[in-house]
């Protein structure tokens, strides 16, 4: 299935990326493959393949809990910074406000582009 260009300019415009005529290009011939691809594997027989969610057997590679002794609190606490009784005392935490600055918008957008089409 050939991609036309306005197809892969509309797909570009619904994924808010502004591309240049060479990637246009590039991207209409790489999703085409994609896409001739899929038909490829849509012509293989199925109908004796039963449905599964893996294709190999999972396993837990998770070993057995053991039970150790614990450190005594005095240990744990002997270079905290501050402390209360048997407990750690830290500095309470408060949320701010996040500012984002268009430089930042501008630099991260042009990450994405480079990351999702670089120059070969």
């Amino acid at each position: 299935m050939k991609l036309t260009k306005e197809e892969v300019l509309h797909i570009a415009r619904l994924a808010r990326l502004g591309m240049t005529e060479a990637e246009v290009d590039k991207l209409s011939e790489q999703l085409s493959n994609i896409l001739e691809n899929f038909e490829i594997l849509q012509q293989v027989d199925t109908t004796d393949i039963l449905t599964t969610a893996q294709s190999i057997t999972l396993q837990n590679v998770v070993s057995e809990d053991e039970i150790a002794p614990s450190l005594p609190s005095s240990e744990v606490l002997a270079n905290a910074p501050q402390k209360d009784g048997r407990r750690l005392k830290i500095p309470k935490m408060r949320a701010r406000p996040i500012r984002v600055r268009p430089r930042t918008l501008r630099a991260s957008a042009m990450l994405i582009k480079t990351l999702l089409f670089p120059i070969a």
